[in-house]
């Protein structure tokens, strides 16, 4: 679990980050989450985005794909979710106590 300090560290670090993965109306399935966790493990952090066409929820979708990912849900902003996993073999990102 993530605290206060550490969400906020996350945040600025993915601000300048672009979405390198898109939810549209075919919504999550495995193959997503299987690419989501591969690109968790080599970048410990990124972004998401729901497409216009997307109708779920997005509250539960950005749960649904942190829970089945393993990862933390950073922020839900719009329609764009950052999450953070911290990866086994490549650890770059240092968080704050």
């Amino acid at each position: 679990m993530l605290t206060g300090k550490q969400k906020r560290y996350l945040r600025s670090m993915a601000h300048h980050l672009t979405p390198i993965f898109q939810v549209g109306k075919g919504g999550v399935n495995e193959n997503l989450i299987r690419q989501i966790q591969e690109a968790l493990e080599a970048r410990e952090l990124l972004k998401v985005s729901l497409l216009n066409n997307y109708d779920g929820d997005k509250n539960q979708t950005a749960q649904e794909i942190a829970d089945s990912a393993g990862a933390e849900l950073v922020q839900l902003i719009g329609k764009t979710i950052v999450l953070y996993k911290e990866s086994k073999e490549k650890k770059t990102i240092e968080l704050p106590q």
